[in-house]
C-alpha cells in the first residue's frame, strides 16, 4: 500500500497563476474539474471522485492542470450526504493515490484560507490573488502565502530493538514513531533529536532521511527519519506520551503484520510511520 497523499499529477502552473486572464480562461474550459471540500471530507458521487464542473460554485484554489491538459480547481462547500472523510478514503484504498494527492492538495489550501480571512498585521479584510495562493491586504499592502509547517518524525533504533510510543486519545494498542513540529532556527535532525529527548528522554545520534508526507491535516509535511540511540534508558514525559517502550525487532515485525498476540500494532499503512517502521527493521 502506498503511502497516502504522495502521488500528485498535477502540474501547477506556478508562473502561470499571477495572469487572471489565463486563470479566468482556464475556468471556462468544457473540461475543467472542480473538487469540492468540506472540512476534511470531499464528495463522491457513486463511489468516486466527484470532479464535474459547476459554474454556480466559485472555486478558490486553482490546482493545476492533469496529464491531459485538463485543469483542476477546489472550492470549499456545506456538508452534504455523499461526502467521506479524507483518512477514511486512504485507509480504504478507496480513491486511486493519484486522486488522494489531488484531494490534499485541495484540503490544505482551503484550509489555509479558511484561516486567513482578515490580515494579521492591520485586520483589513483579505483579497484572493494568484489563483488562491495569495491573499493580498488592501489597508497596508501586505501580502500572505500559504504555508506548511515541518513535522519531524523519527523511529529510533538500539541494540536490535526500536522505539515507539503512543498517546492517549490513540486507539488501543497502535504505537507509532515520536514527532513533532520543526521550531524556528533548527535543522530538521535537531528537531527530530529534541522531540524524542523531551517525550522520552532517549538521547540520538546520527540520523538518516528516509521519505516525506504531505499531511493535510493542518497542513504539515511530515519528514521521515531514522536514528541511532546513543542511550536505552527511557524517562517518560506523560504530558506528551502515555507509554513509549522498546520493541525487539521480531515484536515490531508482528506489529507491522498486525499479528502481536497482545493485539498491538504500528500505525496505519498509509502514514509514514508504518514505512518508518519497515525501514528501520530492514536497516
Amino acid at each position: 500500500m502506498p503511502l497516502a497523499y504522495v502521488l500528485n499529477p498535477l502540474d501547477r502552473r506556478a508562473n502561470d497563476r499571477t495572469n487572471a486572464e489565463w486563470v479566468a480562461g482556464q475556468r471556462k474550459r468544457p473540461d475543467a474539474k472542480l473538487i469540492r471540500i468540506a472540512g476534511d471530507a470531499t464528495l463522491l458521487a457513486g463511489g468516486t471522485l466527484m470532479t464535474a464542473n459547476d459554474a454556480n460554485l466559485e472555486p478558490t484554489a486553482f490546482l493545476g492542470l492533469d496529464a491531459e491538459g485538463a485543469p483542476w480547481f477546489a472550492a470549499r462547500v456545506e456538508p452534504a450526504d455523499g461526502m467521506r472523510d479524507l483518512r477514511s478514503l486512504a485507509m480504504e484504498e478507496a480513491l486511486p493515490p493519484e486522486q488522494l494527492g489531488m484531494l490534499a492538495q485541495a484540503r490544505s489550501m482551503l484550509q489555509w484560507h479558511e484561516r486567513r480571512t482578515y490580515c494579521s498585521n492591520c485586520a483589513a479584510k483579505l483579497e484572493i490573488a494568484d489563483a488562491g495562493y495569495r491573499r493580498h491586504c488592501p489597508g497596508c499592502g501586505m501580502d500572505h502565502f500559504p504555508r506548511t509547517d515541518p513535522v519531524a518524525i523519527m523511529v529510533v533504533r538500539h541494540g536490535g530493538n526500536i522505539l515507539l510510543g503512543r498517546q492517549s486519545s490513540w486507539k488501543p494498542g497502535m504505537y507509532s514513531a515520536l514527532a513533532g513540529f520543526v521550531e524556528p532556527g533548527e535543522t530538521i535532525e535537531d528537531a527530530a533529536r529534541r522531540e524524542v529527548f523531551e517525550e522520552s528522554g532517549v538521547k540520538v545520534g546520527p540520523v538518516k532521511y528516509v521519505t516525506s508526507q504531505p499531511w493535510p491535516f493542518l497542513s504539515n509535511l511530515m519528514i521521515g527519519l531514522v536514528g541511532e540511540a546513543i542511550s536505552a534508558e527511557i524517562r517518560l514525559d506523560e504530558n506528551e506520551l502515555e507509554d513509549a517502550r522498546w520493541f525487539t525487532a521480531a515484536e515490531a515485525r508482528m506489529m507491522v503484520a498486525r499479528t502481536h498476540p497482545d493485539g498491538l500494532y504500528a500505525a496505519n499503512p498509509f502514514a509514514i510511520a508504518h514505512e518508518l517502521v519497515r525501514v528501520a527493521l530492514e536497516g
